[in-house]
């Protein structure tokens, strides 16, 4: 919020966790009250309840907007107020909601011209609103809470902020959130707040829409009509949203229900069409009502005519109208750039826009989407009128392409930002549910903010269902950005599960909403495979399995807590996406150990087939309890299929992945299987363990299993007394893990080998090398920093020991953003580059290690693209005092390069070094380009293992 009298925003938060349950509106601070103060406004006070006044000529924004009010008080208190114009309303009056927009409401124009009503913050501002609180506004009315609005948007905003702070969420109907009860409402008596959006057009669009949003509209509302899209208007206005992209893929928003686009000009939505449908004609109208082929070189009368249908149409309604073409079903238009006829198509839309139009073409919102290959038409040197605004797309995997140059921030069109939370496309199709976290989205639109691309954020919300938590928080930046700036990401979640579930329960939901969101954004469900994540080296699979169960344990205990009327909501929002999220891991984790275990001839691998079985009958259980729930009210909406992909698209039905069947004999036979190794015992002698270090892993697992069905009983012996083994000796029947540790209180200095012998069946038994490296103690001493175990160093950006600024700007973290921790990324963002490197921002990192020779240096960054035209994203790496080394984390803009990006979330690089000594060193991360973001560092002394994550974050001193 831009101006708060009585409560500053720095005490938002104070003021949030001592608000009564659901009072807070995301972001700002309370201002009901449940108790009455000296001069508040008495809302709603016992038996009575305010009058809701508005202007008899009102626009149907307010109107629409008053009747929700109306209806959110009664939900909310069981009182419901009238709703009549000034002039209808039975005077005297203690108190009375007056709303209306400025410049056409009487009264609000009145209370102004008398100093009553402040608007001078919100004068020439879009879509402002003012809530204030007003003594003796008329003769007859004692006092009046005024929501006043530039415009009639403002105006409806200014009213869902009260029914948000009530306690009425936003998502009450799209998520069953239930409202949060009070028998009286009071707000504060010298209440004056001001507020008004920084991006101008915010909105989202419904696509990739059948099987799930599809047929759940067909069953609920018979379709894609002005029923459904009523819903969600009134969502997108409580979310202070303004635009859509409707319904695409067998719909025509339009030709389906002339009902739909009146609808939404009363609600104030700008409808548009999305990036390949021009003129706000629907693709399908083309199939339904065309004549030829959609080709403008070829067919270019009847498109012409169709185009011109399109803008008649909508003339009387807010519309922002798509320029430009491309193919059907959202193909290019040709094989070939061809620039001359693009730019004819561009000249004779608004040749139609011009005839069509009583205003100048400039006052016609206009966007181009530089969308896939479109991009190369502008890059080309295609350009659009200056009044046209630039609609720069993401790479579809939420890293945007392009963003507009000094001089193109000139243009008076401006330009905006279309991102994905759901796409249809390789290298892999997403539309199962929310794989977007939200730091990913703020470093992102943080970009774009920076850059004033801020005239249109768009999102692809895909089935909008389960996309809440994510597409709100979107919402919520668009807004304005300055309200969530990167060191309130965690406050956000927990601030938004306050207002959904109580401040009791708001930290741990935080943790799950981050948690499940965190591993979706490490890998998308739907890319997931057996093989993604190591079964062999960090414990990787099974760190991962036990963060997710850990996250499930607390959900499922959180859902028996919550009061019975949340838990609808608390399924939805929390309990499904986490338990869904850790069904998958789980299913492929299984299906690997399966796999493995079936290689190495263990006689329990079918019970990790069974498991994935289990796993995945538990996954469709999960989806028809979604659908079960509230009698069947979101029926549909988890049938997109997830399990199984082959390629870049979903298969007709979720496939369980291939198991392996080992059939074990009828004796008893050991086997011995050691960490990170594949191959066990017998089928090769040369078992060992990773090395052990007093700053490394303090424990590592020797298996013993049984190959047979009859069992057999083992000894394990140490072949040293510094060696210990969690059991010596047991019986076999399928599998027992021995861990094997060190007791450096007894451990020789330096670098020694042992062994632990396992005695089963057969002849002889497995020799399992045990190597420990404890340094002299003078060494010890001195080690300081992240210190090398097993060869590796892995550090955690946020965790350096120095850092240094440059011309203001310096290294700074982005909490939650990154596989395993935060980033570091350099603020506040510019166009700057720092190509003298002395003069350039730098992050330090001390390090020790324990060998002198060539190591390398991986980097793992943020996948973010050259968003600068004729740049990649460069920093530089230094050891000690020697020459910097610079780099390009886009380097290789290959396709294949950019596929894996995406596939795994990051872009990773690798530089080489000499180490002339051991000891300690320090690592140095100079800034070149702003954008790059470092997620995490990983030395490598010739000891790093395959993994997905990397190795865990280095021990430090």
């Amino acid at each position: 919020m831009k101006i708060i009298n009585k409560i500053s925003l720095a005490a938002g938060l104070v003021a949030a966790l001592a608000a009564p349950q659901g009072a807070l509106a995301l972001g700002g601070p309370s201002f009901i009250n449940d108790k009455p103060n000296d001069g508040d406004f008495q809302l709603v006070h016992r038996n009575h309840s305010a009058p809701l006044l508005h202007y008899a000529q009102a626009d149907a924004a307010i109107k629409i907007a008053l009747q929700n009010l109306q209806a959110d008080i009664e939900r909310v208190s069981n009182k419901r107020p009238s709703l009549t114009t000034l002039k209808q309303a039975k005077s005297p009056l203690k108190q009375a909601v007056i709303a209306g927009q400025i410049g056409t409401n009487p009264l609000i124009d009145k209370l102004i011209a008398e100093g009553k009503l402040d608007t001078e913050s919100i004068t020439g501002r879009w879509e402002g609103y003012v809530i204030q609180t007003v003594d003796q506004p008329t003769e007859n009315i004692d006092q009046a809470l005024v929501i006043a609005g530039t415009d009639r948007r403002g105006v409806a905003y200014g009213i869902y902020e009260i029914s948000e702070q009530i306690g009425v969420s936003p998502w009450y109907w799209w998520a069953d959130v239930p409202v949060h009860k009070r028998d009286n409402i009071y707000l504060d008596g010298d209440l004056k707040i001001a507020d008004y959006p920084d991006v101008k057009y915010r909105g989202i669009f419904l696509n990739d829409e059948a099987p799930a949003l599809t047929g759940w509209a067909q069953e609920k509302f018979g379709g894609y009509n002005h029923e459904f899209y009523e819903k969600v208007f009134e969502l997108l206005t409580r979310l202070k949203a303004n635009y859509l992209w409707p319904a695409m893929w067998n719909n025509a928003f339009n030709d389906d229900d002339p009902l739909n686009m009146v609808r939404a000009h009363e609600y104030g939505i700008f409808m548009g069409t999305s990036h390949h449908e021009p003129m706000m004609r629907a693709d399908k109208e083309w199939n339904r009502y065309g004549e030829g082929p959609w080709d403008y070189e070829r067919n270019p009368e009847k498109l012409y005519d169709f185009w011109v249908e399109g803008a008649k149409r909508n003339k009387p309604y807010d519309s922002i109208y798509t320029l430009g073409m491309r193919g059907q079903a959202d193909t290019p238009m040709s094989d070939e750039q061809n620039i001359g006829l693009l730019e004819k198509i561009v000249t004779d839309q608004r040749e139609i826009l011009d005839d069509v139009f009583d205003r100048d073409l400039s006052e016609i919102p206009q966007v181009w989407a530089l969308y896939k290959e479109v991009q190369g038409y502008y890059e080309d040197g295609m350009r659009v009128p200056d009044d046209v605004t630039l609609l720069w797309a993401d790479d579809n995997w939420g890293n945007v392409r392009r963003l507009p140059t000094p001089q193109e921030r000139e243009r008076e069109g401006g330009a905006g930002v279309y991102y994905h939370f759901d796409y249809v496309g390789g290298p892999r199709s997403y539309r199962w549910m929310n794989v977007t976290p939200i730091a990913k989205i703020w470093e992102q639109m943080n970009l774009a903010d920076a850059f004033d691309a801020k005239k249109i954020w768009i999102v692809n919300v895909g089935d909008l269902k389960p996309q809440e938590f994510p597409t709100e928080f979107f919402l919520r930046m668009a807004w304005d950005p300055s309200d969530w700036p990167k060191e309130r990401l965690e406050e956000f979640s927990q601030l938004w599960a306050e207002r959904e579930f109580g401040a009791e329960y708001a930290a741990d939901i935080e943790d799950i909403i981050t948690g499940y969101t965190r591993q979706n954004g490490r890998r998308k469900p739907e890319l997931m495979s057996p093989d993604t994540y190591s079964q062999l080296n960090y414990r990787e699979a099974d760190r991962i399995s036990a963060e997710l169960n850990g996250l499930l344990e607390k959900a499922e205990l959180l859902y028996g807590k919550i009061p019975k009327q949340h838990q609808d909501a608390f399924f939805q929002l929390v309990l499904h996406p986490i338990k869904a999220t850790t069904i998958i891991h789980e299913l492929y984790s299984n299906t690997a150990k399966n796999r493995l275990y079936a290689e190495q001839g263990r006689a329990n691998a079918n019970e990790y087939a069974e498991r994935a079985k289990e796993l995945f009958a538990a996954d469709a259980a999960l989806s028809e309890r979604y659908h079960s729930i509230n009698d069947g009210k979101w029926n549909h909406f988890m049938s997109q299929t997830h399990i199984g992909y082959t390629h870049w698209n979903n298969p007709p039905a979720n496939t369980l992945p291939v198991t392996y069947r080992y059939q074990p004999h009828d004796k008893p036979d050991m086997g011995v299987a050691v960490e990170g190794q594949a191959q066990s015992w017998p089928a090769t002698s040369n078992l060992a363990l990773p090395e052990f270090s007093p700053y490394g892993t303090t424990s590592h697992y020797i298996d013993v299993y049984n190959k047979g069905t009859a069992p057999f009983n083992f000894t394990a012996e140490a072949s040293e007394p510094w060696i210990s083994i969690s059991q010596t000796e047991g019986e076999i029947t399928g599998t027992q893990r021995l861990r094997v540790s060190i007791n450096w209180q007894e451990a020789p200095v330096g670098r020694h080998t042992g062994h632990v012998f396992v005695k089963g069946t057969g002849w002889g038994g497995a020799k399992v090398q045990v190597e420990s490296f404890l340094p002299e103690s003078d060494i010890r001493a001195e080690v300081k920093g992240f210190v090398e175990a097993n060869g590796v160093v892995a550090i955690e950006p946020a965790d350096y020991a120095r850092k240094q600024s440059a011309d203001g700007i310096e290294w700074q973290e982005i909490p939650l953003h990154g596989h395993t921790g935060s980033s570091m990324s350099t603020f506040p963002v510019t166009d700057t580059s720092f190509e003298d490197l002395e003069h350039a921002p730098w992050v330090e990192y001390d390090f020790y290690l324990f060998s002198a020779g060539d190591i390398s240096v991986k980097g793992i960054f943020a996948p973010s693209l050259n968003f600068v035209p004729e740049r990649g994203l460069r920093y530089a790496i230094a050891i000690d005092d020697r020459q910097p080394q610079v780099v390009d984390i886009l380097s290789d803009l290959s396709h294949q390069a950019w596929q894996e990006a995406v596939r795994q979330g990051a872009r990773k690089t690798t530089t080489q070094h000499t180490i002339e000594k051991p000891g300690p060193h320090t690592l140095r991360i100079y800034a070149i380009d702003p954008g790059v973001t470092l997620q995490k560092l990983i030395i490598d002394n010739g000891g790093l293992e395959p993994s997905y994550l990397g190795p865990e974050p280095s021990y430090r001193r």
